[in-house]
């Protein structure tokens, strides 16, 4: 993103967040006004994208002209104070939708973030295994025969097919599964097969870099559950001296669903991050 480019280490930004046009909780207008009262200088709304399938939390393709229409509204009353993106947070649903899908590409959005929330189980049934662990308990016996390592290595392997397929500009919160799979299972991204699957991710992205270099994929440090999961960063910080050593690069994001919470924790992670320099 040439954008990115114009930020010159400030680290007043940020780049994935949900608003009323999604499971957003309050207006675009009430983020404008809170981006601008603390003195943001780059600022992206990125609704989840419409969807060809039922999803209470997606953004409805009738409604996107009406989206586009309030990012330039919020541009033209705020702009001189902070610039405002328009994006989109794309779900990658296999081979039939995702950022590379053609509708997207038709859009004018100055970036894609492109995520991971719905896999197929054995039966080719997509489910969202985001969100809430109580609702994917009950989805893992439900859809998946509690099998936790085809959860996850289908997350992966979905994760994957998405880089080699393109079109996205940040991936977003690449390893979440692993959240709810530690609930579900402890322990579980210390083994090893879990850490080959996050390894291999990340081959993927630096070797689209590597060959695509006029359109890198940057790697989000996502902020939003670290105050209500004791810490808990995508990725997790294991990873990150791989990808500063490969050159990927990466920003930090607190994929805020409210105003208030447009900065929570991106502190501690720029503090982090500082340390590897």
């Amino acid at each position: 993103m040439d954008f990115l480019k114009e930020l010159n280490g400030s680290k007043n930004y940020t780049f994935h967040s949900h608003t009323e046009f999604c499971d957003g909780r309050a207006t675009m207008e009430a983020f404008a006004r809170e981006v601008v009262a603390r003195g943001f200088t780059h600022y992206g709304f990125s609704p989840h994208c419409p969807i060809p399938i039922v999803s209470p939390c997606n953004m409805r393709r009738e409604d996107v002209a009406r989206y586009l229409g309030e990012v330039d509204r919020i541009r033209r009353e705020y702009g001189g104070r902070c610039r405002f993106y328009a994006s989109m947070e794309v779900d990658y649903l296999g081979e039939e939708f995702g950022p590379a899908n053609a509708y997207i590409r038709q859009l004018p959005l100055d970036y894609v973030i492109g995520s991971v929330h719905f896999i197929p189980n054995r039966k080719g049934r997509l489910i969202d295994v985001d969100g809430r662990f109580e609702s994917f308990k009950r989805k893992m016996s439900d859809y998946f025969e509690d099998d936790i390592r085809y959860v996850c290595e289908t997350f992966y392997s979905q994760s994957v097919a998405m880089v080699e397929a393109g079109g996205l500009d940040i991936i977003g919160h690449l390893d979440k599964i692993g959240q709810n799979a530690s609930d579900y299972q402890p322990g579980i991204e210390d083994e090893p097969w879990y850490q080959e699957l996050v390894e291999g991710l990340i081959d993927r992205i630096i070797a689209h870099n590597a060959g695509c270099p006029e359109r890198p994929i940057t790697v989000e440090i996502n902020t939003k559950a670290y105050a209500d999961h004791a810490g808990r960063l995508f990725p997790h910080p294991r990873y990150w001296g791989r990808l500063r050593r490969a050159a990927v690069p990466m920003i930090i994001n607190s994929d805020a669903h409210v105003p208030a919470l447009i900065d929570a924790s991106r502190g501690v992670a720029f503090g982090m991050l500082d340390t590897l320099d």
